[in-house]
Order: C-alpha cells, then sequence, then structure tokens
C-alpha cells in the first residue's frame, strides 16, 4: 500500500528512537532457497543442509514516537557480511500509516500497512503432571498448574481498499507471575535495497526487557505450493507483490524452534548506516 505523505505528521526525532511495550520473537528454520529469494545478491546467506534461521518478531508497542501499535517483522534468514551476520527482513507489517512511512523512509524496511485483529480467550485450569513439571516451570510443559489465556492474531496486509490475509498466529501465554530474569541484548540487522531506499543498510535495536521461553506460536495461513512460487517469472510490480507476499507467507509456516516472550521491552533503534557489502 502506497502511503500519502502528506497527511503524516510525524512523532519521529532524530534517532535514537525509543519503543516500550511487548513482543514474541521466534525462531524457524527456513528453506534456504525461500530465503534467498528477498537476499540481495551483495549478501551472502549463511545455511546449512539447505536451511537458515528465520522465523518472526510480534511486537505491540504502548508507547512509541508514532504512539500505540502493532508490528510484525517476518525474518527471512541470517545474511553474512564480513565482519559480521546479521537478519534480513523480508517483510515488516504495521498498523500504522505513520511507522510504514517512517520504517520505508529512513530505515530502509520492506513496510506494508496491515490490519492487525486480537481475540483473546481464557483456558480452564489443567492439572499438573509431575514427570512434566521441570518443563512447566519456564513455561514448556504440556501439561500447566494454573490458567492460560489463549491470544489469536489475525494478520491482513491492506492494499489500497482491498486487504489479503497474511496469517494467523495462536499465542498460548500463561497468566502466571513470573516474567524471567531482565536482560540486555543486542539484535542487528541489514535494510535498504527497495524502491524507497536503494541502499544497503545497517541498523541495530538494543532491548531491554525480561525474557522467558514459551511454547511456540502456531501459526496457520493459506499458501499455495512453495516450489510453484518460487519458479514463477513475474512480470508486473503487483506480481512481483503477490509473490513476496506468499513467500512471506511460507517464512510464517516454515518449522519453529525456540520462542522467547519479551516483557516490559523498551527497545532503542540506532540511526541506520549505509554500508558497502564486502566481495
Amino acid at each position: 500500500m502506497d502511503v500519502d505523505e502528506r497527511r503524516i505528521s510525524s512523532g519521529y526525532a532524530k534517532p535514537p528512537w525509543i519503543f516500550k511495550g511487548s513482543a514474541l520473537y521466534q525462531i524457524h528454520l527456513v528453506k534456504a532457497a525461500t530465503a534467498r529469494a528477498f537476499i540481495p545478491k551483495e549478501f551472502r546467506l549463511v545455511e546449512a543442509f539447505g536451511y537458515t534461521l528465520g522465523g518472526f518478531f510480534l511486537a505491540s508497542y504502548d508507547d512509541s514516537p508514532a504512539g500505540v501499535f502493532d508490528e510484525l517483522v517476518v525474518i527471512a534468514g541470517i545474511v553474512w557480511n564480513p565482519p559480521t551476520s546479521c537478519a534480513w527482513a523480508a517483510r515488516v507489517l504495521v498498523n500504522s500509516d505513520e511507522a510504514c512511512h517512517h520504517g520505508r523512509k529512513e530505515v530502509g524496511l520492506p513496510s506494508q500497512v496491515a490490519r492487525f485483529s486480537k481475540k483473546i480467550t481464557a483456558v480452564p485450569k489443567r492439572k499438573r503432571n509431575r514427570a512434566f513439571g521441570f518443563l512447566d516451570t519456564f513455561g514448556l510443559g504440556t501439561t500447566l498448574a494454573h490458567p492460560e489465556d489463549l491470544m489469536e492474531v489475525k494478520v491482513s496486509e491492506v492494499d489500497a481498499a482491498a486487504s489479503a490475509d497474511i496469517c494467523n498466529i495462536q499465542i498460548r501465554s500463561d497468566v502466571g507471575n513470573w516474567m524471567g530474569p531482565a536482560i540486555k541484548m543486542a539484535l542487528p540487522s541489514f535494510s535498504g535495497n527497495t524502491k524507497y531506499y536503494s541502499n544497503l543498510l545497517k541498523y541495530s535495536c538494543h532491548l531491554h526487557c525480561r525474557v522467558r521461553p514459551v511454547r511456540p506460536a502456531v501459526v496457520s495461513g493459506a499458501l499455495e505450493d512453495e516450489t510453484e512460487i518460487l519458479s514463477e517469472c513475474k512480470q508486473t510490480s503487483q506480481e512481483m507483490l503477490e509473490n513476496e507476499r506468499r513467500l512471506s507467507i511460507a517464512v510464517m509456516l516454515s518449522k519453529p524452534i525456540i520462542a522467547l516472550q519479551f516483557k516490559c521491552l523498551t527497545m532503542q533503534v540506532e540511526a541506520p548506516v549505509v554500508i558497502h557489502p564486502s566481495k
């Protein structure tokens, strides 16, 4: 969707930009062939046995330069540019015109406006099984000693007057008080090479939060055969956009291996810098 820049009054000042809220960071095994469709030729995909590490970052911000908004970052995989490797975003979906405009123009992200529909259902308390007591401590067991909330997030990309369903994400979160230890971490990323920002960029997100492992969210979505999508030769820009959307869904539907819940999140995004990839 093309954002009307004339109607946007930006709350973004000079970097760094601060975002506060909560998030789910889920790492998947993504087929290298799928991820490579997003990676600029200047970078080399970090892969082994035909797979790379991708996944998604689903965040809900209650305080940011763009106000309150939701974000889904689809991570295609890890790319290598000596001396470092960074994540590469295949698609960034936000329900804020201002955040979309900023992501495109300032950070070189493939941002699109989307609709986030949320539904929360309480799951009754179940009896604890002693065999899984240790895993339950970390939220990974198959039985629980306290109630859960089941949150379903439906994400639909908005394009003019139409919309296209991307995925449904089901997240189970217990209602316990334990939020995990407080940590500091950095998530470096590459970006750019889009129609809004042609240069290649590197930027870093510094996170301060409480983190704990949780059971991976269940992702569902409609997708044609992935091999057919990859082999298609697209001509028009609209067809290319649709192909990228389908491949993003393929990333979301790939196999999860670990999920981390971030609470009390403060994320500081540094100013991107232009890079010249090593040959």
